[in-house]
């Protein structure tokens, strides 16, 4: 499991989470990645939980970069414990995580297996994801949810609009076709 060696402080302010990934937003050693689309505070044991997911997904076969480091130490009192009397002590270790953070990378592996082994390791994470293909031009990832469900909608209307053409012209011609059957 992921943890820090040594650091400076036992316990850190618990901080905020505004905002977009400035770094770590981008491929930079796979083919493949896992993309966060939500803010999120990730444990060391569901990296670690993901991690397992993709690589027996895999066979070992390929490889998989963590781009996430759990180096957040979370603190927690113990139960029924009376206000005051200080801040707990650290319980697990998160890694702060952003949306357009890329969390893992893959490469060796072919599209459709690395996507259903990213889709298996985003089960196991908090937040929801998204597989993303590298152009090997270093472009920057930026999620924008809003857009992505408007461009959903559109589509989903066009469709439907597509369709009952369709079914105007097909009740337009049978109308057409009874009517020259009672005329002959």
């Amino acid at each position: 499991m992921l943890i820090p060696k040594r650091t400076k402080y036992r316990k850190q302010f618990r901080g905020r989470m505004k905002g977009k990934a400035n770094r770590g937003n981008t491929i930079a050693h796979g083919q493949y990645g896992l993309v966060a689309l939500e803010p999120a505070w990730i444990t060391n044991r569901q990296i670690e939980a993901a991690r397992i997911a993709m690589t027996r997904y895999i066979r070992r076969g390929g490889q998989v970069w963590i781009k996430i480091f759990p180096d957040k130490p979370v603190t927690a009192k113990p139960a029924e414990t009376r206000m005051g009397s200080g801040k707990g002590s650290p319980e697990y270790w998160v890694a702060v995580v952003k949306p357009g953070r890329v969390l893992f990378e893959m490469a060796g592996v072919p599209k459709e297996i690395a996507a259903e082994a990213m889709r298996l390791a985003g089960h196991k994470l908090p937040i929801k994801t998204k597989f993303i293909v590298s152009d090997h031009q270093g472009d920057v990832y930026v999620p924008v949810v809003n857009e992505t469900l408007a461009d959903a909608k559109k589509a989903a209307h066009a469709a439907y609009e597509q369709e009952h053409a369709a079914e105007a012209q097909a009740t337009e011609t049978k109308a057409k076709e009874g009517g020259e059957a009672n005329e002959g």
